[in-house]
C-alpha cells in the first residue's frame, strides 16, 4: 500500500532541476545527472516514467533533453511519486483490522503532504538554500 522508493526521490531532484533551468531549452540526462550526483541510468529510468506519465517531454539531437511538459507549479510531488511508484492510498480495506486502518490513514497523510508540494517549490527552496550565507567559526 504504502510504496514510496529511492526512484521517487531521484525523480523529484531530477524535474527540480529541470524546473531551475526552465526556460534553457532541453536539458540532457548527463546534465541532470552530474548536478544531482545520481548515475545516469537513474535518471534514464525515472525520466521514462516520467514522459509516459506526461510530466515530460523529451527532443532528440544535437540540442535535444529534456523539459517540463507543464508548469512546475503545477506538477506536485505526489504526481511524480505516483507517476513513478504507484497510488499511495489504495489496497486493503481497512475495514475491522486496526494495522491496516493506521497504513491507510498513514498513506493519506502522506499522499496530502505530498500533494501540497509542487515541483516548484521544491526548487525554490533549494535556490534559497543556495543562496543562504554560509558562516564559518
Amino acid at each position: 500500500m504504502i510504496n514510496v522508493s529511492d526512484r521517487s526521490q531521484v525523480a523529484v531532484q531530477a524535474l527540480a532541476e529541470l524546473a531551475a533551468r526552465s526556460g534553457t531549452g532541453p536539458v540532457p540526462i548527463l546534465e541532470v545527472a552530474e548536478c544531482r550526483g545520481v548515475p545516469p541510468h537513474q535518471v534514464e529510468q525515472v525520466f521514462a516514467a516520467l514522459r509516459r506519465a506526461g510530466l515530460l517531454q523529451s527532443q532528440r539531437g544535437v540540442k535535444g533533453g529534456y523539459t517540463l511538459r507543464r508548469d512546475p507549479a503545477d506538477i506536485s510531488v505526489l504526481d511524480v511519486v505516483e507517476a513513478i511508484d504507484g497510488p499511495l492510498v489504495g489496497g486493503r480495506d481497512p475495514q475491522g483490522c486496526p494495522i491496516a486502518a493506521l497504513w491507510s490513514s498513514g498513506a493519506s497523510r502522506m499522499a496530502e503532504a505530498f500533494r501540497d508540494v509542487s515541483i516548484a517549490d521544491i526548487a525554490a527552496r533549494e535556490a534559497q538554500r543556495a543562496e543562504a550565507p554560509m558562516f564559518h567559526i
